[in-house]
C-alpha cells in the first residue's frame, strides 16, 4: 500500500530544482549580489536624463498624417 503513495522520480527531480532556484534567488536578494533590479535599472543615471525632452517634441512627422511617403522606383 506505501507504494502507490510514492511521487514519481520525475517529481522529486522537479521539486529539489525549485527548491534549489528559490532558494539562489533568496541569497541572491538578500546579499544584494544580483544588483539591483526593476523598472529604474535602465534609466539614465545622473545628469543624463535630466535634459532629454518627451518623445513627442522630438519625432517630427514626415508627411500627411504624420506618414512617410513610399518611395517610388523607377522601371
Amino acid at each position: 500500500m506505501r507504494e502507490l503513495m510514492r511521487a514519481p522520480l520525475w517529481v522529486k527531480i522537479f521539486g529539489a530544482i525549485l527548491i534549489v532556484l528559490v532558494l539562489v534567488f533568496v541569497v541572491l536578494k538578500l546579499t544584494g549580489v544580483g544588483g539591483e533590479h526593476g523598472p529604474r535599472r535602465h534609466t539614465p543615471s545622473g545628469g543624463a536624463g535630466g535634459d532629454t525632452p518627451p518623445i513627442q517634441q522630438v519625432v517630427q512627422p514626415d508627411g500627411p498624417g504624420g506618414h512617410t511617403p513610399p518611395v517610388e522606383h523607377g522601371p
